[in-house]
């Protein structure tokens, strides 16, 4: 029996696997080694996952996390949960959940197009290239957080048509004032502005809308998976909500630069429970 670990900031999914399926999930609150000392993380454990456990017998833990990107910062990991399930733990990225998930063990391009968004270049084994998604603010192109932002700035600066804005702060109850209090006076504004980006898919049959996500998703490939050599020839693959309901936006911003994408799928946990028994087999 393994653990695979799929964590964000928000939620960390659980999952017990056996003989390449899964056999229990369990959600608990997000873990980032970044924002987050061992004894909190250790109390995550130790209340909310432990109990869900049930006592199973665990032979190894696979950890994939935000923020699990530094040796410094998998230990902090590591020695939160190795006191409550004494298994051999490895601890990786998000990304590097997202490259093994979609590429397995084949090269290719994996992306993460959520409320952030990420990319890499994997030769089957490893990540060989990596360019810096810079969060929202200086990046983060496709990503929910910044369709939501592109969305927020368009209704503000009357880019889209009157009955459409109405229609967006209606929707959401909001005004210009309480839109600026949430993005420059609360915290997370990233993630107050992904939830926004529901109302572009639920009107994307609407041109401006349509060309808002459009434009984004083609700033996402010629500023990230353009960059990696070998980009036109490689599939390029994507685990994400983002990806994911948006995907048929996303293969034709793709197309109309020469580039085509593969595997489209909302989270990694089944890939990496493939991933991991097919590689088990291998080394037997």
């Amino acid at each position: 029996m393994i653990l695979i670990a799929d964590s964000g900031s928000t939620k960390t999914e659980w999952c017990l696997a056996d003989q390449g399926r899964p056999v229990r999930t369990v959600v608990t609150a997000g873990t980032n080694p970044y924002f987050q000392t061992r004894e909190e993380i250790a109390g995550e454990i130790r209340g909310a996952l432990l109990p869900a456990l049930r006592g199973e017998r665990i032979d190894a833990i696979y950890f994939y996390g935000a923020g699990c990107a530094f040796p410094e910062k998998n230990r902090i990991v590591e020695e939160a949960i190795t006191p409550y399930i004494p298994a051999p733990i490895e601890v990786y990225s998000d990304l590097m959940a997202a490259a093994r998930a979609l590429c397995g063990s084949r090269p290719g391009i994996a992306c993460i197009l959520g409320t952030g968004s990420n990319s890499c270049l994997y030769d089957g084994t490893e990540i060989t290239e990596h360019i810096s998604p810079l969060g929202f603010i200086l990046g983060d192109e496709g990503s929910g957080a910044v369709l939501g932002k592109l969305l927020v700035g368009d209704c503000l600066k009357r880019q889209l048509p009157a009955p459409l804005v109405q229609k967006f702060m209606d929707q959401y109850e909001l005004t210009p004032a309480l839109l600026l209090e949430r993005v420059y006076k609360q915290p997370f504004p990233n993630r107050f502005l992904a939830t926004l980006s529901r109302f572009l898919l639920e009107n994307i049959t609407e041109q401006p809308i349509y060309n808002l996500v459009y434009t984004s998703f083609r700033s996402f490939f010629l500023r990230n998976v353009a960059l990696y050599p070998g980009a036109d020839t490689y599939p390029i693959h994507f685990v994400g909500s983002i990806a994911y309901y948006y995907q048929e936006v996303l293969r034709a911003a793709a197309l109309s630069l020469g580039l085509k994408v593969g595997t489209v799928v909302q989270a990694p946990m089944n890939g990496l429970i493939r991933y991991h028994f097919t590689n088990e087999e291998n080394n037997e």
